[in-house]
């Protein structure tokens, strides 16, 4: 039940959350947890609704931490979160460091819909020319390539293991979920934001 295996259970990653994929369907949760009775979850969303969350057997828990542009080298496998620049590149709004395990999941350049006019990229990095706190990437995946800007700005994570353990009151959780008949939710995965890291989007 407590296996690492980082799915940011979102549609950005499929890592969940995966974190990462095509869209995957169900509904995403992001806050805070308040408790966990047996295997259901009480959630805090930022705007106050509350939800309760069955976690299913077996589920997984992964965590994210905080990373560097410097973490990013040649031949690392990331997905980038970016809105489209006028001259045909993309700047970074987040970038997930994929394990080596997960090299090749959900390739390829995208929608994002998390946010209005994004993109979603996962691919190899090619290229990279880093400067302080940034890096201009160069992201090939088969049938093309995107060229990227991390600026300061932008939320870089890396996957990290975590327990079920710490789906403790105050754990910051993310996770995508399917909406059961009597209103709660029900997931086979979670997401910890872990040493200070920020929930994905």
């Amino acid at each position: 039940m407590n296996r690492f295996g980082f799915a940011l259970t979102l549609p950005i990653f499929a890592l969940a959350g995966g974190l990462a994929v095509a869209q995957v369907p169900g509904t995403r949760l992001r806050g805070t947890v308040e408790r966990m009775e047996g295997s259901t979850l009480d959630l805090r969303a930022a705007d106050g609704r509350q939800f309760k969350v069955a976690l299913a057997p077996g589920f997984s828990t992964g965590g994210v931490v905080p990373a560097k542009a410097s973490d990013i080298a040649k031949g690392s496998f990331i997905g980038v979160g970016a809105k489209p620049q006028p001259d045909g590149t993309l700047l970074a709004v987040q970038v997930m460091i994929f394990p080596e395990t997960q090299r090749g999941t959900g390739e390829g350049h995208r929608p994002w819909a998390v946010l209005p006019d994004a993109t979603m990229t996962n691919a190899t990095v090619a290229e990279t020319v880093a400067w302080v706190d940034g890096a201009n990437l160069v992201l090939s995946y088969p049938g093309g390539e995107q060229k990227v800007a991390i600026t300061p700005e932008a939320t870089i994570l890396m996957a990290a293991p975590a327990e079920a353990s710490e789906l403790t009151p105050g754990a910051q959780v993310a996770m995508t979920a399917s909406r059961q008949a009597d209103g709660s939710y029900s997931t086979s995965r979670v997401t910890v934001a872990k040493s200070g890291a920020k929930l994905p989007l």
